[in-house]
């Protein structure tokens, strides 16, 4: 398991945004660790069109804190 630090991607609004509530995301943002294999897309506005899957331990400059559910 990865370690999911504030600014990464795991723990932003934009990963995974089209499923959140599935219980995978949910867990990440709770527990704040992840698989070391898990991809999931990316749904930044300024990324979306690209669409990139990302891992949960990526960054970018458009990290938006998602709530814990």
């Amino acid at each position: 398991m990865l370690q999911v630090h504030d600014g990464q991607c795991g723990l932003c609004v934009h990963f995974g945004e089209h499923h959140a509530q599935e219980k995978k995301l949910v867990e990440i943002r709770v527990k704040k660790s992840a698989s070391e294999t898990m991809l999931d897309e990316c749904a930044h506005p300024k990324h979306a069109s690209l669409h990139l899957r990302v891992t949960p331990i990526s960054g970018c400059d458009g990290f938006e804190r998602a709530k814990p559910n």
